[in-house]
């Protein structure tokens, strides 16, 4: 289960590793991390001092999603410029790489001090944290997340996922460039589930065009309407249908990008607590099998 970080009123967590951390102490099997850590306006070193914790906590089952973050809420808050977004996850990100490979630190930058011969604990016990980049969009990031090794996660909120088969290809293209193996990818997107394609659809249109709508009044973006609603869930990013319908359109994304993940994001504004419960159960108990026996077939 992934846990988002925000730092506005309505969005309820501003520190996922606490509630995390909950749920590992209440589980034994699910995996537990972000999604995502805006590593831009946190400390690097920190940040993987608190999940180190998780994964201690959780008897191994802690990874983490590191990026840039979609909202900017946090840099104002923290006593950071907007101006220097790029370079603030920059320079993060590598001191973050170093401080993950859990030796003595040496590091250098421009956004704080520099770290010298240090070590950082607690460590991960066995091997190295799971850790992936969540991208948007920008190829530069892309080509980032390989330069470290990196998990990569494609945030795709909107529009034929096929279209980001391109940043695959680069992701590919540019491991093999720094001589690096394959990691993991996979993609992060909306959706909900019902018995019904059309109980599904009915159920989230609401809550879910609110939310949209709140956001796009922020940032300049006209009103969503049905009509776009109904396309991004006929052939866009929206995940939206009963469990058959979904697992389908999962699989043929799986294929299409060559996935080896794919997260739903689940809840969507205002929707209500029983519906999302109960979207979850179908995505546990009849998708993701599903997924898994239409890929084999596929294989």
């Amino acid at each position: 289960i992934g846990v988002g970080e925000h730092h506005r009123k309505d969005f309820a967590v501003s520190a996922p590793e606490v509630v995390l951390a909950a749920i590992a102490a209440q589980t034994e099997r699910i995996h537990v991390g972000s999604a995502v850590t805006v590593l831009s306006s946190d400390d690097p070193i920190r940040v993987f001092q608190r999940f180190a914790t998780l994964d201690g906590i959780s008897n191994g089952r802690a990874e983490v999603i590191l990026g840039r973050g979609s909202f900017t809420e946090s840099f104002p808050l923290f006593g950071l410029e907007l101006a220097d977004y790029e370079r603030l996850f920059e320079e993060k990100l590598e001191l973050f790489a170093a401080v993950r490979q859990q030796q003595p630190v040496n590091w250098t930058g421009s956004t704080r001090a520099p770290v010298v011969d240090k070590s950082v604990y607690p460590t991960v016990e066995k091997g190295l944290l799971p850790t992936w980049i969540g991208v948007g969009g920008s190829p530069e990031s892309v080509v980032r997340t390989a330069r470290y090794g990196f998990n990569l996660m494609l945030a795709i909120i909107g529009g034929e996922p096929g279209r980001f088969a391109p940043y695959v290809d680069l992701f590919h293209r540019a491991l093999a460039k720094f001589e690096l193996p394959t990691p993991k990818i996979g993609v992060h997107s909306p959706g909900h589930i019902a018995e019904t394609d059309e109980l599904a659809r009915e159920e989230l249109w609401p809550h879910h065009s609110k939310m949209m709508n709140r956001i796009g009044t922020e940032r300049g973006w006209g009103p969503m309407s049905r009509e776009s609603f109904e396309n991004e869930a006929d052939t866009g990013s929206l995940y939206v249908g009963s469990p058959e319908t979904v697992a389908q359109k999962i699989a043929t994304t799986a294929r299409v990008l060559g996935l080896d993940r794919f997260d739903l994001k689940y809840s969507s504004g205002t929707l209500a607590h029983e519906k999302l419960m109960s979207s979850i159960q179908l995505f546990g108990s009849v998708v993701g099998p599903r997924v898994r026996e239409l890929l084999a077939e596929q294989a």
